[in-house]
């Protein structure tokens, strides 16, 4: 049940086609804002621009490369999660606080993870093809 009284986000009130035309501008709204003003998004998606060409060109099975893909795209899809988190939290405060410091680092750990995920991922499919 809804309080009558709470505020709804005016994106919210979109519905059917407008809602999904809007959500596609502002899906690519936020890869604009990330490309520009995130040092770490734009050299991730080097990463990904690179491994990408790379795993296109192996000779491994389409579904190795697909693998290969995702899990790059993968570190990009965590890197914009971290630096949501971290607009946040600056929005909220910018004043240091143990548990700002704690999702800061919470996400950037969320990061380190998947690119733990995508150099595992690399070095499997690689063993497997060529030793």
């Amino acid at each position: 049940m809804v309080n009558p009284d709470q505020k709804v986000s005016e994106f919210k009130s979109k519905s059917g086609l407008k809602r999904i035309f809007s959500a596609f501008f502002y899906s690519i709204d936020g890869l604009k804002y990330a490309t520009q003003h995130e040092q770490a998004f734009r050299q991730e998606l080097v990463l990904v621009i690179v491994g990408s060409i790379i795993a296109l060109l192996l000779p491994v099975s389409a579904f190795q490369k697909l693998v290969l893909i995702a899990v790059l795209i993968l570190v990009l899809i965590v890197e914009l999660l971290n630096s949501a988190v971290e607009a946040v939290v600056d929005r909220v405060s910018l004043e240091r606080h143990p548990l700002s410091k704690n999702a800061k680092d919470f996400g950037s750990a969320a990061v380190l993870l998947s690119l733990i995920l995508v150099a595992a991922t690399w070095a499997v499919v690689l063993y497997n093809r060529f030793f």
